[in-house]
């Protein structure tokens, strides 16, 4: 059983849009874990193995108790009943309170068709005529990670403490970052590149509460507050 279930399209997804978030998380205490519904076959650079392999050893260091790979088509991604119900085993399996998906809209047609996906599947594994094998489960809360949409996040987690072991998980994929005199070292950023790029998207967010690091997310139901003397970020 885990307490926060990642949702992603693709290896190394997580790491660039709520890792810091996970650590920060299992650090808590929290069980956490991953689903990545594809291998990336389409990927310019490595091989699904290899990046199946990689996501293992992100995994670790992630602190993240359970990942697994479905192994859907990467590019074709089909918000298809197969697919759902895949996913809502799953997630009747898993039972996490906590689910987190990509951004809704987005440039990569596999991260909005991934959020289509997880939403359903989750909403399905809470039918108890489901399946006669399987428990329902239907996860309390499901938040997005908009670090790549243009859009105002409704919460901002502090990762400042977790940045730089994030980009130690995402540097584990050595086929997409490693600097290589390979067909894609042209279209693609290097290492010192990529982690400017995401530095400065991690201050950006952070800098919006106050803080150095910050990994963005969305929800889309209205948030409780019970103290607003608690509440934390200055407004002047």
């Amino acid at each position: 059983m885990l307490d926060i279930l990642a949702i992603a399209a693709h290896p190394d997804d997580v790491e660039q849009t709520c890792g810091g978030t996970l650590l920060k998380m299992a650090e808590q205490g929290y069980r956490t874990g991953i689903i990545d519904l594809t291998a990336g076959n389409m990927g310019t650079r490595g091989t699904p193995e290899l990046r199946v392999e990689e996501s293992m050893e992100a995994a670790k260091i992630l602190r993240a108790t359970h990942r697994e790979n479905l192994y859907f088509p990467d590019a074709r991604l089909e918000n298809s009943m197969a697919g759902r119900m895949t996913l809502a085993h799953k997630i009747r399996t898993l039972q996490p309170r906590v689910v987190i998906l990509p951004y809704w809209t987005g440039r990569h047609p596999d991260h909005y068709r991934c959020s289509e996906i997880g939403y359903e599947a989750c909403f399905l594994a809470g039918l108890r005529k489901l399946d006669q094998y399987t428990e329902p489960h239907r996860p309390f809360k499901i938040i997005y990670s908009s670090i790549y949409a243009n859009v105002a996040p409704n919460f901002v987690v502090d990762i400042s403490n977790f940045f730089e072991q994030r980009m130690q998980s995402l540097f584990a994929y050595r086929s997409q970052y490693a600097v290589t005199g390979d067909e894609g070292a042209a279209l693609f950023p290097d290492e010192a590149e990529i982690r400017d790029r995401l530095a400065g998207i991690a201050r950006y967010y952070g800098n919006l509460i106050g803080v150095k690091y910050g990994e963005p997310f969305a929800v889309k139901e209205t948030m409780r507050v019970d103290d607003i003397v608690a509440m934390q970020v200055r407004s002047i």
